[in-house]
């Protein structure tokens, strides 16, 4: 299992400091996302920081930009890391689309299976000279013009991961994707009953291997030196979850164990504004099914017991800061030996 890390700055004249300080960490991937600034720009300057960590988005969001802009940024990323890219996307939800992005709401699933198939045909055409020629319900492409068409690359290659919660979206990871980005809020259950079996089914439609398909994910992680600490780091994980959950589209995590009406009320509070009382919401039950809890040296084996043979690359959902450079080294390394 492979260990990654966010990079989060708003600054992106530190962006470059970061990934390299991530990299000399020991981490494997540094993934970039699109909350509060543009997911792309970071990688750029992540990709000519680093030497051999992935470099890769987590996620950029979809319909906003049109297929040959994700392709052509994808490329020239791919470029700068010198093979080392992956491209991911999400569709995010039918409210931000709309109301944030002023982007027109179609059905995500389908509309997503046509962005992957153009995008990959736009780079075979700049790769392999392929005539262009793309007719679907949501997208068109038929012309590419020497002038406006990339050379060819050493590393053409380049992974396309998804974001995928709902079973369309699990069927379509595993029909085209080579990865997925499995939502920090999760529960094996969940990905045992729901995201597995419809991977599989995709990856059936397309005579695909498990093996063909990444899983990358986030892990609530509640560690501190004693039981005091971990009662102090509870907090923020309670608010965080409690924000997912109140999103409707992800109620299915909550429904594999018997606590869908906890979304509808999550909902209602974040609808008036009531962040604070959402937290209370999410009770002790809730924080052992979707996070992971110990001290510093059990995280380690609560990480593999809970992940292994599931998941393929993961992540922290916590904030890493520069000055901890011994300690994290030391879980890193830890968590690869468990």
């Amino acid at each position: 299992m492979k260990i990654d890390c966010s990079l989060m700055t708003s600054d992106l004249r530190d962006a470059a400091r970061l990934a390299s300080h991530y990299e000399q960490l020991g981490y494997d991937g540094i993934w970039t996302a699109e909350a509060g600034h543009d997911p792309y720009l970071p990688c750029a300057v992540a990709a000519s920081a680093t030497d051999h960590a992935t470099i890769g988005t987590n996620i950029a969001v979809a319909f906003p930009r049109s297929p040959l802009v994700h392709a052509q940024i994808a490329w020239d990323l791919q470029a700068a890391s010198r093979g080392r890219f992956v491209l991911g996307l999400g569709t995010q939800v039918k409210g931000h689309n709309e109301r944030r992005y002023s982007t027109p709401w179609t059905a995500p699933g389908p509309r997503l299976r046509e962005m992957i198939q153009l995008i990959r045909h736009i780079w075979d055409v700049w790769q392999n000279g392929t005539r262009p020629g793309f007719q679907g319900k949501y997208y068109q492409f038929s012309l590419m013009t020497p002038f406006f068409a990339p050379a060819p690359l050493e590393w053409p290659n380049i992974p396309i991961y998804i974001a995928a919660v709902n079973p369309y979206m699990c069927r379509l990871a595993g029909e085209l994707a080579d990865g997925v980005h499995v939502h920090p809020f999760h529960s094996i259950k969940y990905l045992r009953e729901t995201l597995l079996p419809n991977l599989e089914t995709g990856l059936a439609k397309t005579n695909r291997r498990r093996e063909q398909v990444t899983l990358a994910t986030t892990a609530f992680v509640i560690m501190g030196k004693d039981r005091d600490e971990i009662e102090r780091a509870k907090g923020p994980v309670r608010q965080q979850l409690s924000f997912y959950a109140s999103t409707r589209t992800y109620s299915g995590v909550l429904e594999a164990h018997g606590w869908g009406d906890t979304c509808y009320r999550l909902n209602e509070k974040a609808a008036k504004g009531d962040w604070s009382g959402m937290a209370s919401l999410i009770t002790d039950e809730m924080l052992e099914v979707f996070a992971v809890t110990g001290t510093y040296g059990e995280i380690p084996a609560l990480l593999k017991k809970k992940y292994a043979g599931i998941i393929d690359r993961l992540g922290f959902y916590s904030a890493i800061r520069p000055g901890d450079q011994s300690f994290w080294s030391r879980l890193i390394e830890a968590c690869r030996r468990a």
